[in-house]
Order: C-alpha cells, then structure tokens, then sequence
C-alpha cells in the first residue's frame, strides 16, 4: 500500500523514474532545496510499500509583492483589477506534481492535490493555482476533474516555446468564487505578465 508522506532532500537521488514523462519539468537540486527550507509541509511524495517513489509535489503559498495595505485584498475591487491587473492575492501554488509512469491512474495525483488544498485553507488561501502545457491534455482533463478550471494562458511561457494554462481552483475562503473566470483559455497574456 502507497502512504504520503514529507519530501526530504534524500527524496531527490531516488525520485527519478517519476520524471521520465517529456511533459514533466525538472529542475536542479537549489530549486528543490529552497522548497524544502521555505515550505516544507507543501512537498510531498508518495512511497509505495517497496519504498519506492511513486508522485510527488511541490508547493508554497505567496502573494504577489504589492499590495494597498489600507485595502485588504479582494478580486472583484476595481482597485486592483485597475492598479494590477495581475496582482494575485494569498494562494497556495503547485509547482509540480508528477506521478511515475507505473504508478498511473491509482489517484496519487488527486490525493497530492488534496494535501495542497487543505494548506490552501488552513493558511486562509483564496486559491490553488497551476500551470500546466496546453498540450497536455492528460493533465488538463485531470484538474477539471478535481474542480480546477483555466483562468489564463501564458505565451511561450516554457523555455521551448510551449504555452502554459494557469489552471485555478477557489478554496473555502473564496464562497464568491471571484477568483475564477468563464473562458480563461481566451485570456492571453506574457510571461512577463505572470508574477
């Protein structure tokens, strides 16, 4: 049986059959430890009973770096739609979630995402946002499943020229649902764009 459980640094020498996928980013060993150090409880993998690495994900909650401190922050303010238009409030963020190619359709991925969301809201997140290949359609359709929907697509936002979609899912704080959008595959802006 598979059991969630922290990412640690040993976790990097062991979690390579889960990268195998085209369509999984990989990055180098100070971009996974700075996720360790800073948001710890948001990077998970998933053990199989053989000790093996079946998924794993990386997370962390920001807010973009402005803000009107007299103003709390909310979607629907013409204030800031108007002075940032891409200011993004308190979220939770999944940097990557991948599952090994022999672990696949066993919901690993879900329960990943489920862990994200209930940091999302006991830190009082109004979203769990990510980005994912338009070409990807495996993974799209698997978000939308687990209530995530487009809100935006970043041109050329990969370094081989792929665009992303900025996939959102609303969290308990957001009852409004404002921080979500009808037809967000429409919806194009730069990677410059994106904080």
């Amino acid at each position: 049986m598979s059991a969630i459980r922290p990412m640690t640094p040993m976790d990097l020498l062991r979690f390579n059959p889960c990268n195998l996928d085209h369509l999984t980013e990989t990055y180098n060993i100070s971009f996974y430890l700075e996720y360790f150090t800073r948001w710890p409880s948001l990077c998970k993998v998933i053990e199989s009973s053989t000790g093996e690495i079946e998924a794993y994900i990386l997370g962390k909650l920001e807010a973009s770096p402005h803000q009107i401190s007299s103003i709390p922050y909310d979607p629907a303010l013409n204030l800031y739609r108007k002075k940032f238009p891409n200011y993004l409030g308190w979220h939770a963020h999944i940097t990557c979630l991948t599952v090994s190619p022999a672990a696949r359709r066993k919901g690993l991925a879900t329960k990943l995402s489920e862990a994200i969301g209930i940091a999302g809201d006991e830190a009082e997140a109004w979203f769990v946002d990510l980005f994912v290949r338009v070409e990807n359609e495996a993974a799209i359709g698997l978000y939308r499943k687990m209530g995530y929907s487009i809100y935006r697509r970043i041109v050329d936002y990969y370094s081989d020229g792929s665009d992303a979609y900025d996939m959102r899912k609303p969290l308990k704080g957001d009852k409004q649902r404002k921080t979500i959008r009808a037809n967000g595959e429409a919806v194009r802006v730069q990677p410059s764009e994106v904080w």
